[in-house]
C-alpha cells in the first residue's frame, strides 16, 4: 500500500536528507489557510485596551441576546481581548515541543464550598449497576459518567461491569485493569461504592434487578423523571449499554466530579502501571524527548470509515468484504468523505505532517496500534521518515507476553506511555485520541498534536505540485488551532472528555522574569 520514500516527492523533493531541509525564515510567519493579513501592531494607539474591549463585550453581548450564546462563550472572548498574549502570538512560531503559555493554567477539580457530601449506602435510594460498553476508553467514559449518575440519583454504586462481549473480545473485569480499592476510596465524598449487591438485599428481592437501556446523552432530568421512581421501587437497577448515556453538557459540580474519576480515581492496576513506567523510562533512555503516535489502521477501522487510501483494486475488495459485516452502514464516498476530515490519516501522512511541522528525522516515535493494515509496506514511509521508531512489542517482548491474550490491558500500557510522552500525535479522532487530549490539557497542557484532517487532505493531495518549502508552510499554517494551546479550549466546545473547561483554570499571577530564567 505504501510507497517509497523515493516516490513520496516529485522530483526529488524527499530523497535528499530531510533532516538538513533549509527554513525559510521569509516565509514562516505566514498563515495560508487564512486570506486575512496579519495586522501590525501600532504601540502609538491612542485607544485604550479598557475602551476596546467594552465596546466590544457591548457588541457581543447584543449579539448574545440575538442569537442565543451561552454566557460563557461570551467569556471566553472577553478573555481572548484581555490577555493579548493569546491574540497577539498566534501567528508567532509554535514550540514544537512544549506550549509557551501552558504555564498559566493547571487542573482544578475540587468541588465547591456547598457540595454536599455523599449519600450513605443505608440512606440512598437504591442500588445502581452498570454494564459498560466497547473497547477499554469508550468503557473508560461510561464508568466516569456512571458515577455521575449515581450522584445525581442519590444511588449506591456498584463497581461497574466491562463488557466481555464486544469487537475487542476481552474478558478482563475492573479488577484487572483498574485499582478498585482506590475507585472506591478516592470517590467516597462523591458517591458510595461497593462490589456487589449485598447477598441480604438479593434474597430479599422477589424479581432479579430491573434492566433498561437510556438514550444517548441523555440528561440529568430523565435520570430523575425516567430511572429515580424506579430505583425507588426495585431498589436495585442496571443500566446497560452504558456509553454516552449521559448529556455531554452538565453544570460545573458535575464536570469537576467527571475529571475527578477520569483524571484521578481511575488508576490502572500495579501490573499494569509498572510494565508502562519501564516503557517509558526505556524510550527516556534512548532519547531527552520522544514523541508517542496513536495509529489507528486496522482493517475493520479504515472499513468502517468508507474511505479509499491508495490500494487499488486489492484495497477496495478487502475493506468492501470487512463493510459488509454493518448491515446498516450506508453507502459512502470516499473522496467526499476525505474531502468532509473524516478519514484517519495514513503513517505514511501523519510522517509527512510531523516533518512539515519542524521535527527532524532523529527524533524517536513510540507507535501505539493494532494490527496496521498492509503490514510493514504501509509502515515504511514513516520509517523512511523516523527511522526510531518503537513499539510496545519491541521494548518489552518478555514482559509483553502475559497481556498478549488481553487487549484492553495493552492498550492501558499504551495509554500510559502516550500519556507520559513529551509530544502526543494522532491520525484519528476516537476515544482514545480525545480523551488522551483532554487529560493532556488538564495535567498542564503538554504539547498534543491532532491533525487538521479537512485542510490537510487538500494539501496531501497536491503536494507534488509544490515544493517542500510551500508544503511545510502550508501544513503549519493549517495546523494552527490543531496543537494542543490552551486557546483552543472553551466552554462548551467539543466532548468534555477532550476539552474540559470547568477543570482547566487559569492561574492568577505568573513570575515572567522568573519563569523566563528557568526556561533559559
Amino acid at each position: 500500500m505504501g510507497v517509497s520514500i523515493g516516490k513520496a516527492w516529485r522530483l526529488g523533493m524527499l530523497s535528499t536528507n530531510l533532516a538538513l531541509l533549509p527554513n525559510n525564515n521569509k516565509r514562516k510567519h505566514q498563515h495560508v489557510c487564512s486570506q486575512q493579513q496579519q495586522k501590525k501592531n501600532n504601540n502609538n494607539n491612542t485607544i485604550s485596551w479598557s475602551l476596546v474591549c467594552g465596546f466590544m463585550l457591548f457588541v457581543l453581548g447584543l449579539i448574545s441576546l440575538l442569537t442565543g450564546h451561552m454566557l460563557s462563550d461570551l467569556e471566553w472572548y472577553s478573555h481572548r481581548l484581555v490577555h493579548p498574549r493569546l491574540v497577539g502570538n498566534y501567528r508567532a512560531p509554535i514550540d514544537i515541543w512544549k506550549s509557551k503559555l501552558s504555564k498559566y493554567y493547571y487542573g482544578c477539580s475540587d468541588p465547591g464550598r456547598n457540595y454536599a457530601p455523599a449519600v450513605r449506602e443505608q440512606m440512598s435510594n437504591g442500588y445502581l449497576l452498570i454494564a459498560a460498553s466497547g473497547g477499554l476508553n469508550q468503557q473508560r467514559t461510561g464508568i466516569t459518567d456512571a458515577v455521575v449518575v449515581a450522584r445525581i440519583l442519590n444511588a449506591t454504586l456498584v463497581v461497574p461491569e466491562l463488557d466481555h462481549h464486544s469487537y475487542w473480545k476481552d474478558d478482563s473485569d475492573f479488577i484487572d485493569i483498574f485499582d478498585v480499592d482506590w475507585f472506591i476510596s478516592y470517590l467516597a465524598k462523591d458517591v458510595t461504592i461497593v462490589k456487589r449487591v449485598p447477598d441480604k438485599m438479593m434474597r430479599s428481592m422477589e424479581k432479579p434487578p430491573y434492566t433498561m437501556r437510556v438514550p444517548r446523552k441523555s440528561d440529568p432530568d430523565y435520570y430523575l423523571d425516567q430511572v429515580l421512581p424506579i430505583l425507588l421501587r426495585r431498589q436495585v437497577v442496571q443500566l446497560t449499554k452504558f456509553d454516552f448515556r449521559l448529556a455531554n453538557n452538565l453544570d460545573d459540580e458535575l464536570q469537576k466530579l467527571r475529571c475527578r474519576v477520569n483524571y484521578h480515581a481511575l488508576r490502572f492496576t500495579k501490573p499494569i502501571q509498572e510494565l508502562g513506567q519501564t516503557l517509558v523510562t526505556r524510550m527516556q533512555k534512548m532519547a531527552h524527548r520522544f514523541i508517542a503516535v496513536h495509529l489507528r489502521f486496522e482493517p475493520d477501522m479504515l472499513a468502517f470509515s468508507g474511505c479509499y487510501f491508495g490500494g487499488g483494486e486489492k484495497e477496495r475488495n478487502e475493506l468492501g468484504e470487512i463493510r459488509k459485516r454493518w448491515t446498516t452502514l450506508p453507502d459512502l464516498s470516499p473522496d467526499g468523505e476525505r474531502k468532509r476530515g473524516k478519514c484517519p490519516l495514513t503513517p505514511h501522512e501523519v510522517g509527512l505532517m510531523l516533518r512539515a511541522l519542524g521535527f527532524t528525522n532523529d527524533t524517536y516515535l513510540y507507535v501505539a496500534s493494532g494490527e496496521i493494515y498492509g503490514g510493514d509496506e504501509t509502515m515504511q514511509p514513516l520509517k523512511d521518515l523516523f527511522p526510531n521508531i518503537y513499539t510496545k512489542e519491541m521494548l518489552a517482548e518478555e514482559e509483553l507476553k502475559p497481556f498478549l491474550p488481553f487487549s484492553s490491558r495493552l492498550a492501558a500500557v499504551d495509554y500510559i506511555v502516550c500519556d507520559e510522552s513529551d509530544v502526543f500525535v494522532t491520525n484519528n479522532n476516537g476515544n482514545m485520541a480525545k480523551i488522551l487530549a483532554g487529560r493532556r490539557r488538564y495535567m498542564g497542557h503538554k504539547r498534543t498534536i491532532r491533525p487538521n484532517a479537512k485542510k490537510l487532505s487538500t494539501l496531501f493531495t497536491g503536494r507534488h505540485q509544490m515544493d517542500w518549502h510551500t508544503f511545510a508552510r502550508k501544513v503549519k499554517a493549517c495546523q494552527r488551532g490543531f496543537m494542543g494551546e490552551p486557546d483552543e479550549m472553551r466552554p462548551g466546545r467539543g466532548d468534555y472528555h477532550e476539552y474540559p473547561s470547568s477543570c482547566v483554570c487559569e492561574r492568577q499571577y505568573v513570575d515572567e522574569e522568573l519563569d523566563t530564567n528557568i526556561d533559559n
